[in-house]
């Protein structure tokens, strides 16, 4: 198994960060390549710009810990996968500030060197839309989907 792990310090209140991650299907604003974001269910279904679609159960939508997991079950072949993005409250002097954690968990291993560049390409990404002002958080109205560890549904 591979485990990836990408951050990013976004000079940004922790909430501010959690207003957008905590709506799945907003990842079509700043993750490159993906153009549209269905959430239905507890599954998010990516559009990618090929126009391959790509299956994700979302397994964790936690808005107190600020956590969201969430596996790829299709239809790209792997036998396990689990992202997990974690915004952590650290104000710096100055002003706000908080460290968002991505790490990734994939079989084949392989496969981690697609996923590795796409994910620090666009935490880099996320962290200039909100630095810059480009992308506005929202209030939270996303519903919890699922609170326990990952795998317990």
């Amino acid at each position: 198994m591979a485990t990836l792990r990408s951050h990013a310090r976004i000079q940004r209140s922790a909430d501010d960060v959690w207003g957008v991650l905590a709506a799945p299907e907003r990842i079509r604003e700043w993750f490159p390549g993906v153009v549209d974001a269905q959430v239905a269910d507890g599954v998010r279904t990516l559009t990618l710009r090929t126009g391959i679609p790509l299956i994700e159960d979302i397994v964790t939508l936690d808005h107190q810990l600020r956590r969201f997991q969430y596996k790829v079950t299709g239809p790209i072949p792997m036998k396990f996968h689990l992202g997990t993005m974690d915004v952590i409250d650290d104000p710096v002097p100055g002003g706000p500030s908080c460290l968002l954690v991505y790490s990734t968990e994939i079989v084949p291993e392989p496969m981690a060197f697609v996923f590795d560049g796409a994910i620090s390409e666009a935490i880099a990404n996320l962290a200039r839309l909100l630095d810059a002002g480009e992308l506005n958080p929202e209030p939270l109205t996303a519903p919890t989907i699922a609170t326990g560890p990952a795998g317990q549904d």
